[in-house]
C-alpha cells in the first residue's frame, strides 16, 4: 500500500468526530466562561456607579432623588424623570426619561449616550440631571 492508503486506514469516523465535538465543547465552554466573566463585570460596573451616586445622601434628598440597583441598571428616580445606566458588554447606555409625558407607569426616552467607563456614566448621568434641573 502507499503512504495515502496507510493514513486512510489509521483515521476512523469515529476518530474524526469525537476530535470535532471536543473541539466545539472546548469552544462552548471558553464562550460561556467569557460571557459570565463579562457579566461579573458589568455587575461590578452597576455596583461601583450605584456606590457613587449614593456617596451624598444629602444631595439626594434635596433633589428629590432616589438610587435603586436592579441587576445591571442604576437608576436615579425623580417624580418627572428617571435617569438610568445599563451596564453590557462592558459598556454602559445611559438614558434620561421624561415620566411627564408619557402614560402613567411608563417615561419618554429624551436622550441616550454610551460610556466606555464608570466615570464617563457618572458624568453623562450629572449632565442629564443638570439638564433637567436648569
Amino acid at each position: 500500500m502507499t503512504a495515502k492508503g496507510q493514513k486512510l486506514e489509521s483515521l476512523s469516523l469515529r476518530d474524526a468526530f469525537e476530535s470535532e465535538f471536543a473541539r466545539r465543547e472546548t469552544e462552548r465552554l471558553a464562550r460561556e466562561d467569557a460571557e459570565r466573566r463579562q457579566q461579573e463585570e458589568d455587575l461590578a460596573s452597576a455596583q461601583a456607579l450605584r456606590d457613587a451616586l449614593s456617596v451624598d445622601g444629602d444631595f439626594l434628598e434635596q433633589r428629590g432623588l432616589t438610587v435603586d440597583i436592579r441587576r445591571y441598571t442604576v437608576t436615579l428616580d425623580h417624580a418627572d424623570y428617571r435617569i438610568a445606566a445599563y451596564f453590557e458588554a462592558g459598556k454602559a447606555n445611559v438614558t434620561t426619561a421624561d415620566k411627564r409625558t408619557a402614560n402613567p407607569g411608563s417615561t419618554a426616552l429624551r436622550k441616550r449616550e454610551t460610556a466606555d467607563t464608570v466615570e464617563a456614566a457618572l458624568r453623562f448621568m450629572a449632565q442629564f440631571l443638570a439638564d433637567e434641573t436648569l
